[in-house]
């Protein structure tokens, strides 16, 4: 760390992303205590875990899974909110990472070619000013190396935050919401489908529904977490 960077961080300490304590050196983000808090689901050692019961019969999957177990005031939706509210870019890369190797500790995801995070309409991603999904990706990629393939498909449908809308009203809410740009990008590939949140499955089935009947797809899902 230079002089100059040490200054800067006595006089503007940085604070966990998750709890607000100040980090001490070397952390980065998130402070040890809540690293080690996060609830690591291991659903991608695992067929036949909540996730891929959840999205059976919805989405022709090849491996479902979610790093991390989302609950009401944990440190993985402080972690959440973090990423896709706050504004923290830094941190979205960070748990990509994390997300990455917990993917590469399981042989059931070997044969993935590319990285596809489920895309935001562009309004919405001009006034958040990025894509969390996206930015994972670019963590996950880094640990993974498979590219990310983000010009297949468009979310061409405005719609209300999936976390405005009630459980029951959420697949309308993203019923064709999706379409497919550039099947070249992604055909004969086993892609693996990505997202930060997995609640009722709703966005993700509407943006895999777009991607099926590409020739020679394969489909595999990875989410940041999981509320099952």
């Amino acid at each position: 760390m230079s002089p100059l960077s040490a200054i800067f961080n006595v006089i503007f300490p940085s604070s966990c992303a998750c709890c607000g304590r100040l980090l001490v050196y070397g952390e980065r983000q998130v402070c040890i205590h809540c690293l080690t808090d996060l609830s690591q689901t291991l659903y991608s050692q695992h067929t036949d875990n909540p996730v891929e019961r959840m999205l059976t019969g919805r989405i022709p999957f090849a491996a479902a899974t979610a790093t991390f177990h989302f609950a009401r005031g944990n440190t993985v939706q402080h972690a959440v909110h973090a990423m896709k509210f706050h504004g923290n870019t830094e941190l979205c890369l960070l748990m990509g990472r994390r997300m990455g190797m917990d993917i590469m500790a399981s042989s059931r995801f070997d044969g993935v070619d590319c990285l596809v995070p489920v895309p935001l309409h562009w309004r919405r991603r001009i006034s958040r000013g990025y894509n969390q999904s996206e930015l994972l990706c670019q963590g996950m990629a880094e640990v993974m190396h498979k590219p990310v393939v983000t010009t297949a498909i468009s979310r061409h449908r405005y719609t209300q935050k999936q976390s405005q809308s009630s459980a029951r009203s959420r697949s309308g809410n993203v019923e064709k919401a999706f379409r497919l740009r550039k099947a070249s990008l992604i055909e004969g590939k086993h892609v693996l489908l990505v997202d930060d949140v997995l609640t009722t499955g709703a966005t993700l089935t509407a943006c895999a529904d777009a991607l099926v009947g590409v020739d020679g797809l394969q489909i595999s899902i990875a989410t940041f977490s999981s509320v099952v």
